[in-house]
């Protein structure tokens, strides 16, 4: 379930049996061949496979994320890690008015970081919060050790055929030593196309494989997390 398919109304029956609520957030910025909307397309693709597991109220997803190493590449918009906080703990307590207490945050952007208030509200048991980076959790990493692989920002752990925008190289890059930035380097010079290094995409039906796994296990916690 959408709020974009819902009104006011249907909301408020919602939250007559279930008070959670799934947050997307992510990030517009350079992904190297793939989509600058990458880090949304991804959760929000995760999001819609999981909703029809499990019937969980899903927000429109926050665009923008803390992207500011990549600003030198057209298209990125970044947001200050204040602003990111600052708006997503605005959203979190109009939500909280309403009556929504269990929060799941679906994060598809490494740069976004889980607001301190956030963190206390959930150790105080105000609210519930689940903060889940799809790509360091268990499914994601145990994928990639089974496959000898190792993910990074625009290489294969990001190629699914929903993010391609263009034709992708396919073999590897070398990793990118990051460390040059310090030797006053941009880090457009520094990463070239954009991507960190590896390989650049993998069969698509082991990336099915990989989406499969996440969505199972975006359930499994969402379950854990209660509907009230």
């Amino acid at each position: 379930m959408r709020l974009q398919d819902l009104n006011w109304m249907d909301v408020e029956r919602y939250l007559q049996q279930d008070r959670r609520i799934l947050l997307i957030t992510g990030a517009t910025e350079q992904h190297s061949f793939l989509s600058l909307a990458t880090d949304i397309l991804i959760p929000s693709r995760i999001a819609l496979a999981v909703v029809e597991q499990e019937p969980v109220l899903v927000a429109p997803s926050f665009n923008f994320g803390v992207s500011e190493l990549f600003v030198d590449f057209p298209g990125t918009i970044s947001l200050s890690q204040q602003t990111f906080e600052a708006v997503l703990i605005e959203m979190v307590e109009g939500l909280m008015h309403q009556g929504f207490e269990r929060f799941f945050v679906l994060n598809g952007h490494g740069g976004n970081k889980m607001p301190h208030r956030l963190h206390d509200w959930h150790m105080e048991n105000t609210i519930r919060v689940a903060w889940y980076d799809w790509w360091r959790e268990e499914a994601a990493l145990a994928f990639a050790d089974e496959n000898g692989l190792r993910g990074d920002h625009a290489n294969w752990s990001e190629n699914f055929s929903f993010t391609r925008v263009a034709d992708v190289p396919s073999g590897s890059k070398t990793p990118v030593t990051l460390e040059l930035l310090d030797e006053g380097k941009t880090p457009r010079e520094v990463l070239g196309d954009g991507s960190f290094g590896g390989a650049y995409q993998i069969a698509d039906d082991l990336m099915h494989v990989l989406f499969v796994r996440v969505v199972a296990e975006v359930v499994e916690r969402l379950r854990a997390l209660g509907a009230s």
